[in-house]
């Protein structure tokens, strides 16, 4: 859709646009000096409001960490049937939200709201960061060493849990992956002397997210799926009667450009990375050298997850993501 879209003006401040579906826009505003600007909402994963608030927020905020910027203001973005819920819901939402900002280090200037028959939550963003340090989802090299910061199987979890059939050690797992900050995966590669190419893996799930990356480096990808880190418990729950439609088509859209090998495919893991993540942890692609460096650096900060997930490969004709 966005290909046909009239053309961008040309300005040589915008670093960051749309061409290779990066996770966030940067647009340079001085000498040293550039904004990030993203924006998210999506309806409630779970029942409690404040928590639905804190992983609203965690998740809005993840592009942020994913060019290596530093978040500043954010606003946030409400539909909420006041007509059909106590006021007092939405404020646990703002409430939960305001937690994981002011965490991390941002400010809320505001915000709008609508009346909707559906809960809608979410933030636009703001960061700052200087263009030298800018990282993007394109810039990954052949010979690079993929490493996930969180564990994949929030979509399995959280349609379970909408069905009461999620165990509640299994959801609190999932839970706590969700709030916490991709800051964690940041200041990570931050310590162990940088990364090379950086996104954050959503909607599209670690297999959408890595060819994105594959696409933008004119690359190949290779997903190693038995060192895919998984929440813990969660292999019970990915069947098709907790799978969400996005793992269907997250697997469709990648087909004339994926091959899987035959282990992979029996694999149980296979699943959870075409699974649609809520505020999942960062993918960064790490010189081969530095990757241990990086590990050790997000055990460091307790991390919910420190895997070596794949690796970056010369480009292979139109394949993006080989999965072994």
């Amino acid at each position: 859709m966005l290909r046909d879209l009239p053309p961008r003006s040309v300005d040589p401040n915008l670093l960051v646009g749309t061409e290779t579906l990066d996770d966030a826009g940067v647009y340079r505003i001085a000498e040293g000096t550039a904004i990030v600007q993203t924006l998210d909402f999506f309806p409630p994963l779970v029942d409690d409001p404040f928590t639905f608030g804190q992983i609203a927020a965690a998740n809005s905020l993840s592009d942020i960490y994913a060019m290596n910027a530093n978040p500043l203001t954010v606003m946030n973005i409400v539909g909420f049937p006041d007509d059909e819920l106590p006021m007092s819901v939405l404020a646990a939402i703002l409430s939960g939200a305001a937690d994981r900002v002011n965490a991390a280090g941002a400010v809320t200037l505001g915000g709008h709201s609508v009346r909707d028959s559906e809960i809608k939550f979410g933030l636009s963003v703001t960061g700052i960061v200087d263009p030298k340090d800018i990282l993007t989802n394109a810039s990954a090299h052949a010979g690079d060493v993929l490493v996930l910061t969180k564990p994949l199987g929030t979509g399995f979890v959280t349609t379970a849990a909408k069905r009461g059939e999620c165990p509640s050690e299994i959801l609190a797992a999932a839970i706590k992956s969700m709030i916490t900050l991709n800051a964690v995966g940041r200041d990570a590669f931050r310590a162990a002397g940088g990364a090379r190419s950086v996104t954050d893996v959503t909607g599209y799930g670690l297999a959408g997210h890595a060819a994105e990356m594959a696409e933008g480096s004119k690359t190949t990808i290779e997903l190693d799926v038995s060192a895919v880190p998984i929440i813990a418990g969660s292999e019970r729950l990915a069947i098709p009667r907790f799978a969400t439609r996005a793992s269907g088509t997250n697997r469709s859209f990648l087909t004339d450009r994926m091959t899987i090998s035959a282990s992979a495919e029996r694999s149980s893991r296979l699943p959870f990375v075409f699974d649609a993540q809520t505020s999942g942890g960062l993918l960064i692609a790490v010189a081969a050298e530095s990757a241990e460096r990086l590990i050790d650096e997000l055990k460091a900060r307790n991390a919910n997850a420190a895997a070596i997930v794949g690796r970056v490969v010369e480009r292979r004709d139109a394949t993006a993501i080989a999965i072994v």
